[in-house]
């Protein structure tokens, strides 16, 4: 099986999917890297190292993009919580930094192990624009890259039609979304649908009585509050996790159908929108797959088997 590099801005939910990971597959784990996103890139290192020690996965982080490629960061502190981990109290300690930058890291396992390293980004997609601007072979030796990003019916989360992940440097995805990368998309409307927990549901993963469990669930203590307010979403919803669940295992994504995507990049309301283009008479290569359905009974077994 490939192996597996996660690129995270990590926040509540990327701490599930990076818990997911590091429970399931860890042997599967080639590299970790953060970019600035849902908080500062510094947090999110620091997130993504707390998640490891909690569990005992070691690994360093290699620390990405501060900035989006063009733009001023925004954060979605204000869905996650100012430490990104639900303002719970964590102690979240201090990250355990490599010292190589994400997209130098990102070429160099691409090139070891070309044809056989898996992509998975669970935030914006600056890092792995600047690596496709750095090799030109970049693309070439990667074997799929998994996009949690973007929406596939036009509901956003950030815009009425845009995803957070896409809209915070839509500069980048486009990049991105026209390499000839082979490419994986899990949209939100994904999580919206199939990855989102009740209140009855959380309790239940409560009760599996560990720490992953009780991190997994209190940390989304602001988005809880978002999604009650805001987004419309009975609970919450977990986009990371099962745009991770989606990349180790085939039976998560049940429909998927290929596109040629590009990005709004130009400001306004539709900032950030996913342009999924199927359309025969246009000569535009689809290297996209976008997720159109998933199933709820496969995530659902993986993330209670991760928390155990």
């Amino acid at each position: 099986m490939d192996k597996l590099w996660i690129d995270t801005d990590t926040a509540s939910d990327d701490a599930v999917a990076l818990m997911i990971a590091m429970s399931l597959v860890p042997e599967r784990i080639a590299g970790i890297s953060t970019v600035a996103g849902n908080v500062p890139v510094h947090l999110s290192s620091r997130n993504a190292s707390y998640t490891a020690r909690l569990c005992e996965f070691e690994t360093v982080i290699y620390e990405g993009a501060a900035s989006p490629l063009l733009r001023p960061l925004k954060t979605a502190q204000y869905i996650h919580g100012e430490d990104g981990m639900g303002d719970i109290g964590l102690d979240l300690g201090t990250p355990n930094l490599s010292g190589v930058p994400a997209a130098v890291a990102l070429v160099e396992a691409a090139r070891m192990n070309k044809g056989e390293l898996e992509v998975v980004t669970l935030g914006p997609l600056t890092n792995i624009a600047l690596a496709l601007k750095l090799d030109p072979d970049f693309a070439g030796n990667i074997a799929k890259l998994t996009i949690m990003g973007g929406t596939g019916d036009c509901y956003g989360n950030v815009t009425p039609v845009s995803e957070y992940n896409i809209w915070a440097d839509p500069e980048a995805a486009d990049i991105v979304f026209r390499s000839p990368i082979p490419k994986v998309m899990i949209g939100w409307d994904i999580s919206r649908k199939y990855a989102s927990v009740s209140d009855q549901e959380a309790e239940e993963l409560l009760a599996l009585d560990t720490a992953k469990a009780r991190v997994a669930v209190h940390s989304q203590k602001v988005l809880r509050a978002f999604c009650a307010s805001t987004s419309g979403v009975n609970g919450f919803d977990l986009p990371d996790p099962i745009a991770l669940a989606a990349a180790i295992n085939p039976y998560v994504i049940t429909e998927a159908k290929p596109y040629a995507v590009s990005v709004v990049c130009q400001d306004g309301p539709a900032r950030g929108l996913t342009i999924l283009n199927d359309r025969h008479c246009q000569d535009t290569p689809k290297t996209t797959r976008v997720a159109q359905t998933a199933n709820r009974t496969v995530f659902w077994q993986m993330l209670t088997e991760a928390l155990k």
